[in-house]
């Protein structure tokens, strides 16, 4: 909905035209030459890319941060697991050991399945981690779209997922 402008009447007919709109901006307009013109644009330009910039790093820290979370549980797991299961896959042997009568061989047998077990997880935790990603793909896509928007050529509605 275009709000509605209202103009104040200007004493002199090369003063300004000031208009005001009812959410209370004001807007200076005049036969403004073109160097006043591409003063405006090439200000509007640094803060549209100062803005990309704010969003790439805000991006780039959310996905970090995510990363970071992530990692600690893992770590923290992993620690309690490896505790864990040293003394569980000892608990195995020792069973394993009094059922054959052998425990030397249910140790190492033990230790061969756990190293097999360990090699499968290290291949599927490198998969998933070479399928993350942390670049700004909004970002990226905002910046690509910005030409456009400035001449005001956009076909993309902007939801490409």
């Amino acid at each position: 909905m275009k709000e509605p402008a209202v103009r104040a009447p200007a004493d002199h007919p090369d003063e300004k035209t000031v208009v005001s709109t009812a959410a209370g901006t004001t807007a200076v307009r005049e036969d403004e030459n073109i160097v006043d013109l591409i003063g405006h644009l090439t200000s509007q330009s640094a803060h549209l890319a100062q803005q990309q910039v704010s969003l790439v790093q805000a991006e780039m820290r959310e996905a970090v941060d995510d990363l970071k979370k992530a990692m600690g549980a893992m770590l923290g797991a992993a620690v309690l697991g490896i505790a864990g299961l040293g003394v569980t896959l000892m608990g195995i042997a020792y069973v394993i050991g009094d059922a054959i009568d052998d425990r030397d061989l249910a140790t190492l047998l033990v230790g061969i399945v756990v190293l097999i077990i360990a090699g499968i997880l290290y291949s599927s935790g490198k998969k998933k981690m070479e399928h993350s990603h942390i670049k700004p793909e909004r970002s990226i896509e905002t910046a690509e779209r910005t030409p456009d928007a400035a001449t005001g050529n956009l076909t993309n509605s902007g939801v490409t997922r």
